[in-house]
């Protein structure tokens, strides 16, 4: 793979990576109701995710996917079902999403609700699974930047993998610090909080829409 090549790869590996979607969501959810270490966590989870992608890619899975309608919308339906309960879920204010003990009165001063690292991981990945789009993404973008004949083809598609990740985590991780960094200004508001709240129930509901009317 050429150094241009490479720089491509960078840029439109970083522009896939910022683009504000179920991964950014949660991490900027995570940071803003627990802090910076539970964004890292959100941002570890969600590029977890992004390994079952990765391998199906490689193996040649992801291409049976994008030929079977089937096995496509099972996997869209359920990522679907997934993001309503997440939208569900923060509307109501449980779970990981709640954003913090503000909804009930307490202002910055007091400690939100904990919740389970493992708890954020599997549902940071589960994100990221239920998202058939991503799987078709890594067949479709990686083979470009990797030459079928070459004899080290697998070991450029890993490290390339390995960069998008990094670029994932790096990313998720600054939105989740900058959720964290306003974090106090946002618990001591409640009115600011019940909108934030509702935005990101709101943004669930989209982003499941827009996974139930993708095409393969």
């Amino acid at each position: 793979m050429t150094s241009a090549m490479s720089l491509d790869f960078l840029i439109i590996a970083l522009i896939v990576v910022a683009t504000p979607g179920t991964g950014v969501l949660y991490t900027l959810a995570a940071g803003l109701s627990r802090g910076a270490k539970a964004s890292a966590v959100a941002a570890f989870g969600c590029t977890l995710g992004i390994v079952p992608h990765m391998l199906a890619a490689i193996t040649g899975l992801a291409a049976l996917l994008h030929a079977s309608a089937l096995a496509f919308d099972i996997i869209r339906y359920a990522g679907v079902a997934y993001l309503l309960w997440m939208a569900w879920q923060t509307w109501r204010d449980r779970g990981a999403l709640s954003l913090g003990n503000a909804a009930n009165g307490a202002g910055a001063g007091k400690t939100a609700r904990q919740v389970p690292h493992s708890k954020t991981i599997v549902e940071a990945i589960l994100l990221n699974l239920l998202n058939p789009k991503l799987s078709i993404f890594f067949f479709a973008f990686l083979p470009q930047f990797v030459r079928a004949d070459a004899d080290d083809a697998l070991a450029q598609m890993l490290a390339l993998s390995a960069v998008f990740m990094a670029l994932t985590f790096g990313v998720f991780v600054l939105y989740g610090f900058f959720a964290a960094a306003v974090r106090d200004h946002v618990l001591s508001r409640p009115a600011i909080l019940l909108w934030l709240r509702r935005t990101f129930a709101a943004a669930f509901v989209a982003l499941g829409a827009k996974l139930a009317l993708a095409e393969r």
